[in-house]
């Protein structure tokens, strides 16, 4: 995904409990993934770090489908895909957001 190594477990349990309380900003609908899309998802990455969308009804692709191809075009992790809701993650390259747990 991105050039850092991926989320550890304790990190991802983190920002799944940070991700709770927010509400989606994205929704992805009967067009799928557009360039649109992820260039959407890359300033509310840049600004927020970290995403929550929605996958709606009228999406012929599974969530978890969905969250993958956003990520990868993003270079982004995904934190959780829960029912039709995706978390995504990224550290900005502008400023510190969020301090992740050590990894150790």
């Amino acid at each position: 995904m991105n050039n850092e190594k991926a989320l550890t477990g304790k990190q991802r349990a983190y920002l799944r409990g940070l991700a709770n309380g927010i509400e989606p900003v994205l929704q992805i609908g009967k067009q799928g993934v557009t360039p649109e899309t992820v260039d959407s998802l890359n300033e509310v990455l840049e600004a927020r770090e970290l995403v929550k969308a929605a996958v709606l009804q009228n999406c012929d692709e599974e969530p978890r489908s969905v969250a993958e191809t956003l990520a990868g075009r993003a270079r982004a992790e995904i934190v959780q895909v829960i029912g039709r809701k995706i978390v995504l993650y990224r550290r900005s390259k502008e400023k510190q957001g969020i301090t992740l747990p050590k990894s150790k």
